[in-house]
C-alpha cells in the first residue's frame, strides 16, 4: 500500500511581542494564524475497521491539534519567559487574560518547532508528522519538514 499524505488546516488568533527585536514586532500585537498540519501513513486496509481506507480520521487529527495547539494558543498572548514584559504578563494574568510564557522567542519559526514536537508526541503508531506550515500573515509563513530534521 502506498504512503499517503493528508493535511488539515486550523486557524487561531494569538498576540505576542518579540523581546529585544529592533522593529515594530517588539510591540505587543496579534496575528490571525493559519496552521496546516500534514501527516503521512498508509491507509487502513482492514475492511472490518470503521476507519478502513483512512490514513487517520480527520477528526482524530483535529482533536490532537486542537488540544495541543489551538485551544491553548487561541486568543492568548505569548511572551518569552525571559522578557522584561514579564511584569506586563503578570498584570494581564491578574486581569483575567490568557498569557503563555514560553522558553523561546515567540516567532513563527520557533512556534512551528514547538508545535511539531507537541503534535508528533500525540500521533498514533504508524502515522508520522510530515510537515507544518504556520502562516502569520497573508504573505509570511514558517514551514517545518520532518525530512529536514
Amino acid at each position: 500500500m502506498s504512503n499517503i499524505r493528508i493535511t488539515k488546516q486550523f486557524t487561531f488568533e494569538t498576540g505576542h511581542a518579540l523581546y529585544g527585536y529592533d522593529g515594530k514586532c517588539k510591540n505587543v500585537h496579534g496575528h490571525s494564524y493559519k496552521l496546516s498540519v500534514t501527516v503521512i501513513g498508509k491507509p487502513i486496509t482492514d475492511t472490518s475497521n470503521v476507519k478502513f481506507g483512512m490514513v487517520i480520521d480527520f477528526s482524530d487529527l483535529k482533536k490532537i491539534v486542537k488540544e495541543e495547539i489551538v485551544d491553548i494558543f487561541d486568543h492568548a498572548t505569548v511572551f518569552n519567559q525571559n522578557t522584561p514584559h514579564i511584569e506586563l504578563a503578570a498584570e494581564l494574568k491578574n486581569r483575567g487574560h490568557h498569557v503563555i510564557l514560553v522558553e523561546y522567542q515567540p516567532t513563527s519559526e520557533n512556534m512551528v518547532i514547538d508545535f511539531a514536537k507537541k503534535i508528533k508526541d500525540r500521533l498514533p503508531k504508524g502515522i508520522l508528522l510530515h510537515s507544518l506550515k504556520l502562516q502569520e500573515t497573508e504573505t509570511s509563513f514558517a514551514e517545518w519538514y520532518a525530512s529536514d530534521n
